[in-house]
């Protein structure tokens, strides 16, 4: 049975753009993980942790999978690692972050695994992205457009433009 969820990347270090890139490549480079949508890439603030971070690019892709939820963390966070991940410092830099955001209808809450995401509500470099790719799009029953407007974040997020 297969299940659509919607992961959020994000970069801060490296080569962010081909980071992320690379990244959906390495996602979706199985059978069991297929690419239905792909949103714009924003530029943002870093948002908690350390301060003077340089500034993140984040992008949400939705997908369709076979794998179970915690299949699916294992497969995101191999991807991570493939991408130099280091986990030294909470919310600190990182040359890639991928979160699942929702998993189909799934509604989950343990110490490995929270779905739906339990600050995308309040994020605007997941849910504006996300309202973008796509409008009709909610979380917890509430357009995401509309919660992106609420996020106190969205201020410092704009579309990033490769070169500039």
């Amino acid at each position: 049975m297969s299940v659509r969820a919607v992961l959020a990347l994000g970069s801060n270090l490296g080569e962010r753009s081909d980071t992320l890139s690379h990244a959906v490549a390495d996602l979706v480079d199985t059978p069991n993980v297929r690419l239905c949508a792909v949103s714009p890439v924003v530029q943002t603030k870093s948002v908690g942790g350390p301060e003077n971070q340089p500034d993140y690019l984040n992008m949400v892709i939705e997908v369709e999978t076979d794998l179970e939820p915690y299949k699916l963390l294992e497969h995101c966070q191999s991807v991570e690692n493939k991408h130099h991940r280091t986990r030294e410092v909470r919310w600190g830099p990182r040359t890639l972050d991928v979160d699942i955001i929702t998993y189909g209808d799934l509604k989950l809450d343990d110490e490995a695994l929270t779905v739906p995401h339990p600050r995308a509500h309040e994020r605007a470099f997941v849910l504006q992205p996300w309202a973008w790719m796509d409008s009709h799009a909610t979380l917890n029953g509430v357009p995401v457009g509309e919660l992106a407007e609420a996020a106190g974040d969205l201020d410092g997020l704009a579309p990033f433009e490769p070169g500039h």
